[in-house]
């Protein structure tokens, strides 16, 4: 596939690029061939030559033939994933109906029902994108079902993201920025509860290269770096081991592999640690070639070696030979302490089960015998059939509570009588209850962990056995949305929430209708219309809830206007609602534009600096239309970006900095250091004294012989702040510097 990408772009002549595109279909029949059989050349050729016309005048963003793309995707499905024929031609013909002129009809009548039906997913799956919010996440409900009914479609549907992000450099900044958010928002937790490790870190990688670029190649650098010392030390790790297996007669394989650049900087990030420190920067792989029956036996045979040679950490030993994840993954991991006092992983697996943790839900129906494996499969899109069928009106929560049900990390519990119950990791006793059964959940006040009383919101862990307790009495309050974590829980609490609303509700009505008729108003659609939109209410539900609960008087309505029976609002509030902030971006206006943020060239637009990250000029950052506040500027790796760029892709406006000595902006550094006479006088000489920066409030605290500082300054962009930084950690004693983002000033 990296064939493709390593082609000088632009400059192939027509005969060139024919040339091209026959190399990658050879190279695709090559692949595809111990899984061919009679007659499926022909089905795929036919499908090539369908999508190769379709396609014949489009181009890709880098100027090569569209043709291309299709043909790397279904490389991606049969190389990486493990995928047939009928993938193959599905991953062929994946743009073709959206795209083109051919119709579901004509690749129904051309290649059978199973195949059109597949193809549809994947077109559903690309309008998903770049609608409004509420339409994204309905389109993505779509999907899902899609996904229950036949899981190739989000196979082929990863295959095609991977390649754009493989490609993502031609494309412009926003489009990278947007593409990055939403393939690390979603793409890659479904690559990972699909089973494939190798292509959701391969997606983490390339997303954070959009995304962090200065953190990505930092630690690129360093790895490549430190390679020959990494490898030296492996070999060294490893040797023992190699000889002890050997003398075993194990048929096995064993190698040392780096982690990949986000997982290394989600780790620094998390325990607040720099790169040297980071202790796991690989993993020691061990496969061994066992009979099915022998192999979790010979798996803890190859544990018991290393412990023989290297002290184990207890409470690192992951076990999920016993008790696979419900994506299918199965190992034993440990971690033991190796020469040079360095913590080193170990991952022991077979064969069949290496296979499956590469290529994940493909390599699954290969092994289709263990049906207990593949029941937890069907338990999971059960699950999600179930989520997805519940009629619930907010869509737009629906994506994140997905990725916190559906995508999570997970943890196996037991109920009383030892049945296994997979359930997200941070899942509460409340959660668990609603999976077993929702008036269980509905009514439950509290739960038995391990025979010990615990409130409803206790989060669970794995091993927990858990036991309900129930009474009639109870009934679901607003506080429980903020400890259940289930799609399943919130929906039904939600659903139970609005019942009790909607009763509540019903005096308010009443309440409304009086109001209303006393002043000579007809009760009316148009008139609770008119009264919703004036206090801003989303609905009349909650206009009649507001008046039931004694919050809204409705004191305004003598300053509405009467045509006939018809209220008129008040003029000023009209006003506040024709001007919409929204009003200044329409998308043809900023379709490709660049807003100037600050100084003599910037566009006269009012904006806000986001308060989740405080940006300043020099910061890499985009604008984002809020309603109500227009625009806000928020950097690129601000917490809240990746949602925002991948749920409302369409409110997200190019932004980037004038230059502007004028104007100083709040920020702050957080300096670690060993706690020694005259080092505060040290670091504020440096910042005021020769560095010449202001500073607006500065704490220290110390204690055991270390300090932490907190110092907010006011700079002027981010090379200034990027200087007092580094300046910072020059001076002796010092451990770390790390800029954080003030509160409000």
């Amino acid at each position: 596939m990296e064939t493709v990408a390593a082609i000088p772009k632009y400059n192939l002549t027509e005969e060139q690029e024919k040339r091209l595109i026959l190399r990658e279909y050879r190279a695709l029949l090559r692949s595809l061939k111990p899984k061919l059989k009679a007659g499926d050349k022909e089905h795929v050729r036919d499908a090539f030559e369908l999508a190769a016309e379709a396609h014949k005048t489009m181009r890709r963003k880098s100027g090569e033939p569209y043709i291309l793309h299709p043909l790397a995707v279904s490389r991606i499905c049969v190389e990486e994933i493990g995928l047939g024929v009928r993938s193959t031609i599905c991953a062929l013909l994946h743009d073709v109906v959206e795209d083109t002129d051919i119709s579901l009809d004509d690749i129904e009548r051309d290649f059978g029902s199973e195949i059109a039906r597949i193809v549809d997913g994947l077109t559903k799956i690309s309008n998903v994108i770049d609608v409004n919010a509420s339409q994204q996440a309905e389109n993505f409900k779509k999907i899902l079902l899609t996904l229950t009914d036949d899981p190739r479609v989000i196979l082929i549907k990863l295959a095609d993201r991977l390649h754009n992000m493989r490609t993502l450099d031609s494309m412009k900044r926003d489009k990278q920025l947007k593409i990055s958010s939403e393939t690390v928002y979603v793409f890659a937790p479904l690559a990972h509860r699909m089973g494939l490790y190798n292509i959701k870190t391969e997606l983490e990688d390339l997303a954070m290269k959009y995304l962090e670029p200065d953190e990505y190649k930092e630690i690129a650098r360093k790895l490549a770096e430190t390679k020959r010392e990494r490898s030296r030390y492996i070999n060294e790790f490893i040797k023992p081991l190699r000889e002890n297996m050997e003398r075993s007669d194990f048929d096995f394989e064993i190698h040392g592999r780096p982690k990949s650049i986000h997982s290394i900087w989600t780790k620094m990030r998390k325990k607040g640690v720099r790169f040297e420190e980071v202790y796991d920067l690989f993993a020691i792989r061990i496969i061994i070639n066992s009979p099915p029956e022998m192999e979790k036996a010979d798996c803890w045979k190859v544990y018991s070696m290393i412990t023989d040679e290297y002290s184990p950490s207890p409470e690192r030993l992951r076990d999920w030979l016993s008790n696979p994840k419900s994506n299918g993954y199965e190992a034993l991991h440990t971690t033991v302490m190796g020469p040079q006092g360095k913590w080193v992983e170990i991952q022991i697996r077979s064969k069949r089960m290496n296979e499956i943790a590469e290529k994940g839900l493909a390599a699954h129906w290969k092994y289709k015998e263990g049906a207990n494996d593949e029941s937890r499969f069907d338990k999971w899109f059960q699950q999600i059939r179930e989520v997805l069928n519940m009629e619930d009106n907010d869509s737009i929560n629906f994506l994140q509570d997905f990725k916190m049900s559906f995508l999570a990390e997970e943890i196996y519990v037991y109920t009383p009588k030892g049945d296994v119950k997979m359930m997200p990791i941070g899942s509460t006793a409340l959660d668990f209850a609603f999976s077993i059964h929702s008036a269980i959940g509905e009514q439950c006040i509290g739960a038995k962990v391990n025979h010990k009383l615990v409130p409803i919101s206790h989060k669970l862990r794995s091993g927990d056995q858990v036991e309900i307790i129930t009474s009639s009495k109870q009934h679901p309050t607003e506080d429980w949305l903020n400890f259940v974590v289930t799609a399943k829980a919130k929906s039904k609490v939600k659903d139970s929430l609005k019942e009790e609303k909607r009763k509540i509700a019903d005096e308010g009505k009443y309440i409304v209708q009086k109001k209303l008729e006393n002043y000579g108003a007809a009760f009316n659609q148009h008139n609770i219309d008119t009264l919703t939109t004036y206090y801003k209410f989303n609905s009349s539900l909650d206009l009649y809830y507001q008046a039931a609960i004694k919050n809204l008087e409705l004191k305004e309505l003598k300053e509405f206007q009467l045509l006939g029976d018809r209220l008129e609002p008040p003029k000023p509030a009209k006003a506040v609602v024709d001007t919409k902030p929204e009003g200044t971006f329409t998308p043809s206006q900023r379709k490709d534009t660049e807003l100037v943020i600050f100084g003599e060239s910037s566009d006269k637009i009012v904006y806000t600096l986001a308060n989740c990250c405080k940006p300043i000029p020099g910061d890499d950052v985009f604008g984002f239309v809020t309603t109500g506040k227009g625009l806000t500027i928020h950097r690129t790796n601000c917490p809240n970006a990746t949602r925002l760029l991948s749920s409302y892709g369409h409110r997200v406006v190019k932004t980037k900095w004038a230059k502007n000595k004028e104007i100083s902006f709040l920020t702050g550094i957080r300096i670690v250091g060993i706690d020694d006479v005259g080092v505060i006088n040290k670091i504020t000489n440096l910042i005021s004294g020769e560095l010449r920066i202001n500073i607006n409030a500065l704490t220290v605290e110390a204690k055991e012989g270390l300090f932490e500082g907190s110092i907010k300054v006011y700079v002027h962009d981010k090379e200034e702040l990027d200087e007092a930084v580094s300046r910072l950690k020059q001076l002796s004693g010092i451990h770390s510097v790390d800029r954080f983002d003030t509160e409000n000033g």
